[in-house]
Formats: C-alpha cells, structure tokens, sequence
C-alpha cells in the first residue's frame, strides 16, 4: 500500500511539474513555485501580499498577466522577523499600495513569476457562490441535471425513502425495523452518509451568513433548480437540508436520531451504485441539542418568508421546542458507537461523531431559543461562560456558534439578559486580539500558522473560523485590522501558504485534483467538483498515507486516499462560505 501511494505521489508531482513547464512555454517565462499568494486576487483598497519562500532574492516587479507591460519595477522584498514551521525565514511583497484594476502576474528577479491574479471589486464574489453552490453537489434525494450541475450532472442516489429505524433507536412506538422517510439533506463529507451533529454547525453558519449579510444574500444567483422562486438561493440550499433534518426527529418525543447510515461505508463510487440498507441510528443529547439550535434560528430565519413557505417557521419552532425539552430529561445521552455495537446489530462503522461533553450543545441552543422567543429563560438556566476559553467551533464544540448569535442580537440580549453583553463583547475581542498578536512579524502574515496546534485534522477550517471570528470583533467594533486579518487568512486558504495550493477545488492555478470525494473519483470527469474545500495539512497521517513533509504547515497530499488532508466535508465547507461572503459584503470598508 505504502508503494502504491509512493507512486501515485511521484505521479502527481510529475504531472504539476508537466504543468508548470507548459505554462512557462506558453507565456514565455518561469512559473515560480516559491511564490505564494492569492491564486483569484485582491480588492483595489485592500491589503496585498505574496510570500516568497526562495532564499536570496531582493526586489519584485508587477507586469500585467501577458507580461507585455510592466506596471511597478523592482520593489524591495522585506525579510521576515520570524522564521515558517520549517525554520526558514520568508520574504514579503506587499503592494498593498497598487490599487489599479486588471490581471497581473508578479516578477521575482533571479526566480520567475506568479500565477496570474486579479486586482478587482468584487474579485470574492465567484468564490462565495462556488463554494455555497458545492451543497448543491451535495445534495442526497435527487438527480443532478445538467442545466445546473453542468459536467458534474448524475442520477439520483440513496433516495432514503424507506429508512429502518436501527435496534439502538427502538422504541415501542418505532420497534427495529420500522420503515422512515428521511429523504433530501447532504452527504456529510467524501462519504455517502448524513450526521445530525455536523449537519448541525454546518447549517448554523449557512444561516448565520444570512443573518449578518442579508442584502449580499438576496442577490446571489447560484443556478441550482429554486433560482426562480422569491427566496434567496442560499436559503433554498439550506432548505434541502433543514427539511430532511426535521425527518430524524421521533415524533413521539421530540429525540433526534444521531444519523443515517449504511452499517458501513460505500466504496468509491457514485451514488446509487450501492443498494445497502440505510438506518437512523440511537437518538443522542449532542444531536437534539444541535438540532434544537438549528431548527430555532432556521424558524426565525424563514418567518420572513411564510409567503414562500407557508408553515414553515412554525414547524421548524415547535421542532426545536421539542428537542429542547427532550434533552431536558435527557441530558447526558452520549453516541458511544464501540459500546453501541457490543449490544445490537448490525454493526455501524461509519463516522461516530461522538461526543461526551453537552455543555456547549445546551449553550448554543439555549442562545438560539433566546433570540429566536425573545425569553430569556433559557439562557438563565445554564453558566453560558462556564470558564474561560473561546474555542473555534468544531462539530464538538459549537459554544461559539451560540455566542456570535447573542452578540448579533445587542438590543434583545440587553432586553433579556443585559448582564451578558459587555462580557461577551470583551471576549470575542480579547480572542481576536490574541489572534493578531505578531502576526506582522511571521512568514506568511497570516493569522492562521502561527502555532503548529492550527495544523489538525481539517485545519483549513481552522483558518476559515478563525476568520469568521475576526469578522465578528469587527461588526462588534469596527476596528479594521481585524478585518484585514479575516482577508489574511482567505488569502491563507487561496495559496499564500506554505504548500502553494488553493484549497479550493476549481479556483485558482494550483487546486486539489484528486480530493478524497466519492463523486469525484467515480464521475469519470477529470476535474473534481468546483467550490469544495479539502481538509489541509495535518501531520496526522490517521489514514496511513505517506506524506511529502513531516512539517506540520507542509504536511499536505493531494491524493483521494489522503483522507486526513485531503478530504472535503460540508462543515469545512460552510466557514468559507461565510468568510467570503462577509469579505464580498464589507470590501468597501477597507479604507
């Protein structure tokens, strides 16, 4: 297995290098793989960076992207004060001052070009529908027609029309094998199954990119089947989910299935190849509580528009009371699947998502339920800052999900709970502040990367949310450095890092080809499916899969069986959505 993978590695540095000398035939000129910046480009006000990793180099020049003109000539670089993860020092272009509209390539003497890049308004805005569009490619329940999948277009697979209720979800009510629809939501991630819990932090942030930017939301066009209805694309995406969402609620007592699942995973092929059994599987404190929370924000969300879905609202609020008060009585229910398996069958060996601490489940969905009735009740029953930290959401830790919610809501909040406000804003702040602490000084200028801890299994997501959080210190604030930084670390995710690479599928010059996603390797279409982020380095290796660099910030494979770096996943995919709307909304506050 381990030659295998060898292969396949030499294979895929072989065909990048193919590339680069292609292109530098074509143009005339060096590809320079040792500069690092943002693949798409930049907003005209805004900050502009590229990274040189090369030693020995002292001056960069701008040309447009033909190289036929030469706009700025020999610029010094400037060292970096700190040294990368591989303890070698950067050098630093920053033409932040260069606000001229066009395509341009960069020029380092003595090493080569850039890939090209844009200078324009707007230069996010096909990032942000790409990779809100990517739900769309996942979407369970429904052919794909080529009208809006273009050349991704497929049938449709895992219908899951007549789901079986699994012997860990028995009730008297619902016995084993009792038949459920539970069809539409998304496939969670490269696999073909769906998770309450990371279904839950993944549509939290969807609605949250519309609560805070609703004017960029109503006008984003994403070509998916509901484009001519009066609603915003981004809600009728969600909505696929949210509907299948309220099927794993047991309607007898208000508890939420933890998922639905084939016993195991399908191979790598596409959907509705495999004709397994699929199952809803023992109800969990984690999963109603992240229900509870979604389906309370959706039910304010969707109130605005009961003209276009009559009912809806109401729907979605009498769910959300219900699994609220089933994980009263139920509190401490943890999804122990090893356990779960010693006791019925079959045994289910897909992703466990399992979670053993329900403190900031009850936090995020007593915060949502507070908004969302305007009674602050629910908040009083729990310690809502029950220490110190401020942990970037993950499907196992969504606090902070709750606490952006409270924060956006300063005139309820104050109204029901004012004791809360000024502590809240204090600490989205002081974490904020802590993430631009020398970040001037470091090699890539970003705010992601500057501890190794960033590098885990999914730390793309990590840069996002990191993101995310200076977004909101800067609606709490106005403070623009934080917003600055929240660019920094999408130019992170675009290619000014230290493997080169856009992580997103589709967008930029050097993008995953090869990401650890079903429909991608089984489709038959050379590329993978556009607007879909991979997970990112992680020196992990869980999947046994050699990789190039023990360097945490290197430790990266563009292989399908990479699963720990380069798979994708809907909760990876939900904060780049966010980021670059946020970014697209708030580009002319820059200066």
């Amino acid at each position: 297995m381990k030659n295998r993978i060898s292969l396949i590695l030499k294979t895929c540095c072989l065909f990048l290098l193919f590339c680069s000398v292609a292109y530098s035939q074509e143009k005339g000129g060096q590809v320079s793989e040792s500069i690092r910046l943002n693949q798409l480009g930049f907003y005209p006000n805004a900050p502009k960076f590229a990274i040189i990793t090369s030693p020995n180099v002292s001056t960069y020049s701008l040309l447009t992207s033909d190289r036929s003109k030469t706009v700025l000539t020999a610029f010094k670089l400037k060292e970096s004060a700190d040294t990368a993860l591989n303890g070698n020092k950067t050098f630093i272009a920053d033409f932040s001052f260069f606000k001229s509209p066009g395509d341009y390539v960069l020029y380092v003497d003595g090493l080569g070009y850039s890939y090209p890049f844009s200078i324009k308004d707007s230069v996010n805005n096909g990032l942000a529908k790409a990779t809100i569009k990517a739900f769309y490619f996942q979407r369970v329940s429904t052919a794909l027609p080529e009208e809006f999948a273009g050349k991704w277009h497929r049938t449709t697979g895992h219908p899951d029309n007549k789901v079986l209720i699994h012997p860990s979800a028995a009730t008297t009510t619902r016995p084993a094998g009792t038949i459920i629809n539970a069809s539409r939501g998304w496939y969670d991630a490269g696999d073909y199954n769906k998770y309450i819990v990371n279904s839950g932090i993944t549509t939290g942030t969807l609605l949250s990119i519309y609560e805070d930017f609703p004017d960029y939301v109503k006008d984003l066009n994403l070509s998916i089947p509901e484009s001519t209805n009066k609603a915003p694309d981004l809600l009728d995406e969600i909505l696929w989910n949210v509907r299948w969402m309220l099927t794993m609620q047991d309607p007898e007592d208000g508890g939420v299935y933890h998922k639905l699942t084939n016993a195991s995973f399908d191979g790598m092929v596409m959907p509705g190849v495999t004709k397994d059994p699929r199952y809803a599987v023992q109800k969990g404190t984690a999963a109603t509580l992240d229900f509870a929370a979604v389906l309370a924000q959706a039910s304010r969300v969707f109130k605005e528009y009961n003209v276009e879905f009559p009912g809806l609202a109401d729907s979605c609020y009498k769910a959300s009371l219900a699994a609220w008060n089933w994980a009263q009585k139920n509190p401490n229910v943890a999804y122990n699947q090893d356990e779960m398996n010693t006791k019925y069958e079959p045994k289910v060996t897909t992703g466990a998502y399992g979670d053993r601490n329900f403190t900031d489940e009850f936090i995020w969905a007593a915060s949502e339920l507070s908004v969302t009735t305007g009674d602050g009740q629910y908040l009083k029953m729990l310690n809502i800052f029950p220490d110190n930290s401020m942990p970037l959401p993950t499907w196992s830790n969504v606090r902070l999900l709750g606490y952006y919610t409270l924060a956006r809501n300063e005139k309820l909040l104050d109204s029901i709970a004012p004791e809360y406000f000024t502590m809240l804003k204090n600490r989205i702040i002081n974490m904020a502040d802590s993430y631009i602490a020398g970040v001037s000084g470091s090699a890539y200028q970003t705010v992601m990367g500057k501890s190794r801890r960033d590098f885990n299994w999914g730390s793309n997501s990590n840069a996002a949310n990191q993101g995310i959080a200076l977004i909101q210190a800067y609606r709490l604030t106005g403070y623009k450095e934080y917003l600055r930084y929240a660019l920094a670390n999408l130019d992170y995710l675009l290619g000014r890092n230290a493997t080169g690479y856009s992580y997103v599928t589709g967008l930029g010059s050097k993008t995953p080809m090869f990401p650890h996603h079903r429909p991608s390797v089984a489709d038959g279409v050379k590329e993978p499916i556009s607007g879909m982020l991979v997970g990112g380095p992680n020196p992990g290796e869980q999947d046994g899969v050699a990789l190039p660099s023990s360097v945490p910030s290197e430790a990266y494979a563009d292989v399908s069986e990479s699963y720990a770096t380069n798979e994708i996943a809907i909760n990876w995919n939900a904060p780049i959505a966010y980021l670059s709307v946020a970014l697209e909304a708030l580009q002319d506050e820059f200066y």
